[in-house]
């Protein structure tokens, strides 16, 4: 059997088993798994920016610390640990992105703001939004629950999704998605990954029914849509600095980029559909 394969089978399944523990534990270890996973994945996108995009150099610790802090000040304004004033160190952390390439001398400090921000709203922010997602206000008790499901469902869709999408694609897929920024992606398997996902929307709601089988299925396809759109533009960003691969620290899978693109854009996406359900 090749080596390779054993080496991918033992990462992916390392990497579900941490990610699916942390999230079910319970807050503490969901506070940490995905501060951990946000710095890390903002230190990994700072070091592909430092040595492939041309002119720019920036700060990684302090976008890591960005990153972190802003994971942290949403969970505890959404534990009610502290209000709306718990984002002004923040805010003082993104003026200080901004003013320190007055002083810096680099070469291009329009890029370095540039990607200094983006690292802050690509990656900093759909981490910190899962905390939306997994923490619920009680009205009539005035307390906040924590319920994992919501959030590891997105990462559910998201790996059935990419499954379904790579088998279908590989047996019938013929058409092109978007073959300028990814050749390999079909019609067919993009389809094919999507009812997977979908079909699995409908256990999902069988076994937690504070969303109705059709919120679900919505829940899903919005998952899948705009998780198929951050793949895509981790790929774009890819090609842009010519690399095959965002960092090496999963042995076999690549980056971790590599393996949270999709859900950079599912998550916000989720927040926003649940948010309009409570609207209808």
């Amino acid at each position: 059997m090749n080596s390779n394969f054993i080496k991918r089978a033992i990462t992916g399944i390392l990497f579900v088993a941490i990610l699916v523990g942390c999230i079910l534990s319970g807050t503490l270890s969901f506070g940490i798994l995905f501060v951990v996973i946000s710095s890390l994945t903002i230190f990994e996108y700072g070091q592909l920016i430092n040595n492939r995009a041309e002119g720019a150099n920036v700060n990684k610790f302090i976008i890591m610390l960005g990153g972190a802090y802003l994971f942290l000040a949403i969970m505890a304004f959404c534990i009610d640990a502290a209000d709306s004033k718990i984002f002004i160190p923040y805010i003082v952390l993104l003026l200080y992105l901004m003013i320190s390439e007055l002083y810096l001398k680099k070469e291009n400090p329009l890029l370095n703001w540039a990607y200094s921000m983006l690292s802050q709203l690509y990656i900093g922010l759909p981490f910190a939004l899962l905390n939306v997602l997994a923490f619920h206000t009680d009205p009539e008790y005035s307390s906040v629950s924590y319920n994992p499901i919501l959030p590891l469902s997105i990462f559910i869709f998201l790996w059935l999704n990419d499954t379904g999408a790579y088998c279908i694609g590989s047996l019938i897929g013929k058409h092109r998605l978007f073959e300028r920024i990814s050749p390999k992606k079909s019609w067919e398997g993009s389809i094919g990954g999507g009812v997977v996902g979908i079909g699995a929307s409908f256990v999902l709601a069988h076994y937690f029914p504070f969303l109705s089988m059709w919120e679900w299925a919505g829940l899903a396809l919005t998952v899948v849509i705009f998780g198929t759109w951050g793949d895509l533009t981790e790929s774009l960003l890819k090609r842009q600095l010519h690399v095959k691969d965002s960092g090496t620290i999963l042995p076999g899978h690549g980056g971790l980029l590599d393996r949270f693109d999709s859900s950079l854009m599912a998550i916000p996406a989720a927040v926003v559909y649940l948010y309009v359900l409570t609207l209808l």
